[in-house]
């Protein structure tokens, strides 16, 4: 095996410089030739960059943001001795189904370098801002930007986006990109998961779960049974199926922010070992390390605490659903010819409808409500 840069392309003369937009991939991944693992962007449009080899990702030579030559080293992999840097050139595909559009839509012109985009970025410009200084500017540097915030107060602050923002935007804006969404929902008996929490915290046992972390559970569960929902599409013929889960659960940070918890191999653990995991990861994320990996296919968004019975959640790709718990509420037990009280929580789902269709995401959502409502059994009774 061999160690070789990946370089940054040449997709356009006169292009000098790009600013990496976000990393695709993570170091140890194995990763396919021509298979997406980062985006960049050029005075022309943003674009995913496809790897020029098979092999394993390393490192990555730059943080996002950074703003590179043309040809510079971005990232190093691990390939076959036979591979050179003289067998393939990287390519790069503009994101979306027009990259000419695109730019035509937005201030990404020669009169705005990428390093001064980067810049205005950073100090909080919108594109519109930019795309006002830069109307018959040759070329706007930063130095112009400068002299724009120093300007007479204008009725309002502007502050630059928070690092995890803008890496979570970039995810949601491929998301959106990429997939074809659909949504369903269902509502669930939480008497038993209401009652099963309230028979471990009798007992005493220093293991406490929470509710969540029993539903968390039934999802994996269900997760397991169904290989759709451990799949991911690469690129537009190749479906791609984890053996194991990795369980995603969304984390809010202060300020608003979002970071990602990751349950790896969650499939694997027992209740007890599932339910330590489980908080652990979830404890690191609220420090501020955000766990989101390719392999993460399902995650959980719990909404209970805020009131929210109700949601359409978002996929990020390459992720193929996103599941949605509400609140706790009292309706009526459908089921009766009684009136009869019953405790429920609203589940939904935003499926891949590339990947999943209506009936197999309807059965895996039921698979998820059944073990919901048979949740002692599901957790061995302990």
């Amino acid at each position: 095996m061999a160690l070789v840069p990946v370089n940054i392309p040449q997709i356009g003369e006169g292009l000098q410089e790009a600013r990496l937009v976000a990393t695709l991939k993570q170091p140890g991944d194995t990763v396919r030739r021509d298979e997406p693992i980062y985006q960049m962007e050029t005075d022309k449009a943003v674009m995913d960059v496809e790897s020029p080899y098979s092999g394993t990702l390393k490192e990555w030579l730059a943080e996002v943001d950074a703003i590179l030559p043309i040809g510079a080293p971005v990232a190093m992999m691990e390939v076959a001795d036979a591979v050179t840097t003289e067998v393939a050139s990287p390519t790069a595909e503009p994101v979306g189904a027009s990259a000419r559009s695109s730019a035509a839509a937005s201030p990404r012109s020669a009169a705005i370098p990428p390093r001064t985009r980067a810049y205005a970025k950073e100090k909080g410009l919108t594109d519109a801002q930019l795309a006002r200084l830069a109307a018959g500017a040759a070329k706007l540097m930063p130095a112009d930007i400068d002299a724009y915030l120093s300007g007479d107060s204008k009725g309002y602050t502007e502050h630059p986006l928070p690092g995890k923002q803008r890496l979570l935007a970039s995810r949601l804006v491929r998301g959106l990109e990429l997939v074809v969404p659909g949504t369903i929902s269902v509502a669930v008996n939480w008497g038993p998961i209401e009652r099963e929490r309230a028979r471990v915290k009798a007992s005493g046992s220093d293991f406490q779960p929470s509710a969540f972390t029993m539903f968390a559970y039934a999802v994996t569960q269900a997760v397991k049974e169904y290989p759709a929902l451990r799949s991911a599409l690469i690129g537009d013929s190749t479906l791609r199926t984890y053996d194991h889960v990795a369980l995603g659960i969304a984390v809010g940070l202060p300020g608003d922010e979002l970071v990602l918890a990751v349950v790896d191999k969650a499939d694997t653990l027992n209740w007890h070992d599932f339910a330590s995991n489980a908080r652990e990861r979830i404890d690191l994320a609220r420090g501020g390390t955000d766990q989101a990996t390719d392999s993460v296919t399902v995650s959980l968004t719990n909404m209970q605490s805020f009131g929210l019975r109700d949601a359409v959640p978002v996929v990020v790709a390459p992720a193929v659903a996103t599941v949605f718990l509400g609140e706790v509420y009292t309706g009526i037990d459908q089921r009766s010819d009684e009136l009869k009280p019953m405790r429920f929580a609203n589940v939904s789902m935003t499926f891949d409808h590339r990947i999943v269709n209506g009936v197999g995401a309807a059965n895996f959502l039921n698979a998820v409500k059944r073990r919901v409502e048979t949740i002692s059994s599901v957790v061995g009774g302990t």
